[in-house]
């Protein structure tokens, strides 16, 4: 009888950009792959793959404990409608709710920490809550996959974890290098750097805008543009600081798109300021397109590039940080950026081949249903 595999994520493009090749490598070995996640406009893609999809209503930043009952209840009816062989979790609700759930019914399952967060990261009240919902959601895990050292030390700290529990550090998601293939570097004169991010405090937007302010006053030949949805929260405060660079000819705002691999072809450089991340998808793919990345020096962010050698690192929410990093790139020749951009695709070929990352998973989704 085949055995079914589920997934239970808080976005379909997420999984569809960085985890699809986990779909299908499950799908090769003959599992029946069903998905649980929110239709934000990238069902068909999944559907087409030949995963069974469930539409799941899930509020990804909220913290109505009604709502998020309902989602629990959800995935236990699920659980029981499937009956997998195991159960694969991605980001903070779906690891703790389903694990909860699969703790209940005694359903393996592996869970993947995409990141930390800002609010488990600030203290308070939220955290200890934070806290004690990751340590009963994580309690039967058969596997947890961390995507850098610094989280798993840290969750291992809080007593997220109990002693003993299975534990692997993957990569992030890695790249495909071969759907995000070298680009030749863009020789025109005017200097455009990339950011491609969600529109919030914890991305660093307010230390981008400050910098693309200063260093387009000083220089303007560049140009910074910006890819990525505002979170609501966040729009009153930074939609205006935008719309003024973007009449001042320093920032040029596209709101989201999916076609993100023709901006990194046409950028010199990508910026990435955030405060914390579990590992850069951003930054994978724009070193494996051959682009130097100036980045936060953080964990999830400066395991994928050698500092001075394809990419810049500096401290993050530093706005002068970062305009001393971009100073620092714009005083290289043009062929010491194509370089850098040249050493940043072989860093990633070497470190963030994503065939591996599924291998991982497959190993442990093997061991757990007796594959």
């Amino acid at each position: 009888m085949e055995k079914s595999v589920l997934i239970l994520t808080n976005s379909d493009s997420g999984l569809y950009d960085f985890r699809k090749e986990v779909l299908t490598a499950l799908r090769k070995e003959g599992y029946r792959v069903h998905v649980s996640v929110p239709d934000t406009g990238y069902a068909k893609k999944i559907d087409a793959l030949g995963c069974i999809r469930h539409e799941t209503h899930l509020d990804r930043r909220g913290m109505n404990p009604l709502q998020d009952g309902k989602l629990f209840l959800f995935y236990l009816r699920l659980i029981r409608q499937v009956r997998p062989a195991a159960v694969l979790t991605y980001t903070i609700k779906p690891n703790v709710y389903g694990g909860m759930a699969c703790r209940l019914l005694r359903v393996p399952f592996l869970a993947n920490i995409t990141g930390l967060g800002s609010t488990l990261q600030k203290g308070g009240i939220l955290q200890k809550l934070i806290v004690f919902l990751y340590r009963e959601g994580l309690r039967c895990a058969s596997c947890v996959f961390f995507q850098n050292k610094k989280n798993l030390e840290f969750m291992t700290e809080k007593g997220c974890l109990k002693r003993g529990a299975p534990v692997r550090v993957i990569p992030g998601s890695g790249v495909n290098l071969q759907e995000h293939g070298y680009r030749p570097y863009p020789g025109d004169k005017q200097v455009r750097f990339l950011s491609v991010m969600r529109i919030m405090k914890d991305k660093g937007i307010g230390e981008l805008l400050e910098t693309a302010g200063t260093i387009h006053a000083q220089y303007p030949e560049t140009l910074f543009e910006i890819l990525g949805a505002y979170e609501e929260e966040s729009r009153d405060r930074y939609e205006p600081l935008i719309g003024d660079l973007q009449s001042r000819g320093a920032v040029r705002y596209y709101g989201y798109r999916d076609d993100v691999a023709a901006f990194y072809e046409d950028c010199h450089a990508l910026i990435h300021p955030s405060y914390h991340e579990g590992m850069s998808n951003v930054l994978q793919e724009a070193a494996a397109a051959g682009r130097p990345v100036l980045a936060s020096d953080i964990n999830g962010c400066k395991e994928i590039f050698e500092d001075g050698i394809s990419g810049f690192a500096f401290p993050p929410k530093d706005a002068a940080g970062l305009t001393e990093a971009v100073r620092r790139f714009l005083s290289l020749s043009h062929s010491q950026r194509e370089e850098m951009g040249r050493q940043a695709r072989a860093y990633v070929e070497g470190h963030f081949d994503r065939r591996d990352v599924v291998e991982a998973y497959l190993e442990e989704i093997r061991r757990v249903t007796g594959r």
